[in-house]
């Protein structure tokens, strides 16, 4: 793969992250009653940076907890009964802010609410996204958006987090 473009340093990623963390705030009128779901695999450091960053605002704590969608995939072949979705956290009358990495077709999201939907019924259900590349299949579209980039469908964002990749970053690459 060709390195494209350079979108995001690890700084620019930390202040998206922080400006987005100050909309969830605003939106929802404080932190009471937020769950953050980050969605498996690199949503969920970027909902644990939001949730620090809520800490640093606020001085409130807002759970965390993981979402495995692979389950709910439309494109996969599994008997969602076969798989817990189990995020770790209450969501059951809660605002539930889903975090992901990059939004592209929408269809990871919709699996993502096929989730939540299984493990309880939140008060609303808002999407936060560090790249929407657009591109969508079905009519959804995020709360948040740490920044978007249009791309053509024979490329790829690659989202880089330093406890994974060694890296804070974001590339656009040629597939």
């Amino acid at each position: 793969m060709k390195i494209k473009a350079e979108i995001m340093t690890g700084d620019q990623m930390r202040r998206a992250l922080k400006r987005m963390s100050h909309e969830i705030l605003e939106r929802n009128s404080g932190a009471d009653d937020l769950v953050l779901l980050g969605i498996l695999s690199r949503g969920l450091p970027l909902a644990e940076e939001i949730a620090s960053n809520i800490l640093a605002i606020e001085g409130v704590s807002v759970p965390v907890g993981t979402l495995d969608v692979s389950a709910f995939d439309d494109r996969k072949r599994v008997d969602p009964q076969e798989t817990a979705a189990d995020p770790g956290v209450d969501i059951e009358g809660k605002n539930v802010i889903l975090v992901d990495d990059v939004i592209y077709t929408g269809r990871t999201t919709r699996a993502a609410l096929d989730a939540c939907s299984s493990v309880g019924r939140a008060k609303t259900i808002q999407l936060a996204v560090l790249i929407d590349r657009g591109h969508r299949e079905i009519p959804i579209r995020a709360d948040y958006v740490g920044k978007n980039v249009p791309t053509s469908r024979d490329e790829r964002v690659n989202v880089k987090i330093a406890s994974m990749d060694g890296e804070d970053g974001v590339q656009v690459v040629e597939n």
